[in-house]
């Protein structure tokens, strides 16, 4: 008898645990990967890419970020640290930047790294449809994508997941 509760036990325990880790398929996600150069957004496990969605990213593309307001999407490795939900961008998850690398260099050239880099979707907006934003870059340095690719990765990429963002 005591065997059987104990396995009914565990059991539940597996199952309570599967239920609060998102998954896709059966795997979770354990990184997220942005390729800035192929506009895309990989969702990872263990190396394997198990998705991929389509980006845009600030209007000034190339490179990394420098400073406050030069319009560019940051590069190196961080984290999603918190999320929000957005009157003007639908839903949005925070990307820890600057890391203690970008602080440094901007600390060096004297000017503020800025902050409040974005994983979010697009604008609802009368005269914009969304397949306007979603084929340009157009954010001030976030990572911008289709409103229904953002409400998948906000329920799949839990706060606390690493986020690398390559050139």
């Amino acid at each position: 008898m005591r065997w059987l509760l104990l396995v009914l036990s565990m059991s539940l325990a597996a199952l309570a645990q599967a239920s609060t880790t998102p998954t896709l398929g059966s795997k979770p996600i354990d990184k997220v990967m942005v390729v800035k150069s192929e506009r895309k957004l990989l969702l990872m496990n263990r190396g394997d890419i198990l998705k991929s969605y389509r980006i845009s990213l600030g209007k000034q593309p190339v490179g990394p970020k420098l400073r406050e307001g030069d319009m560019r999407t940051p590069e190196g490795f961080y984290w999603i640290d918190w999320r929000k939900t957005s009157d003007k961008f639908n839903l949005a998850l925070h990307i820890s930047y600057p890391n203690a690398r970008d602080a440094a260099k901007a600390r060096e050239k004297g000017v503020s790294a800025g902050g409040m880099i974005m994983i979010h979707g697009t604008p609802l907006d009368e005269e914009y449809p969304e397949w306007y934003f979603h084929s340009l870059d157009w954010t001030e340095g976030c990572i911008a994508m289709k409103n229904s690719d953002m409400q998948e990765i906000w329920s799949l990429v839990k706060d606390g997941t690493l986020i690398e963002i390559r050139p």
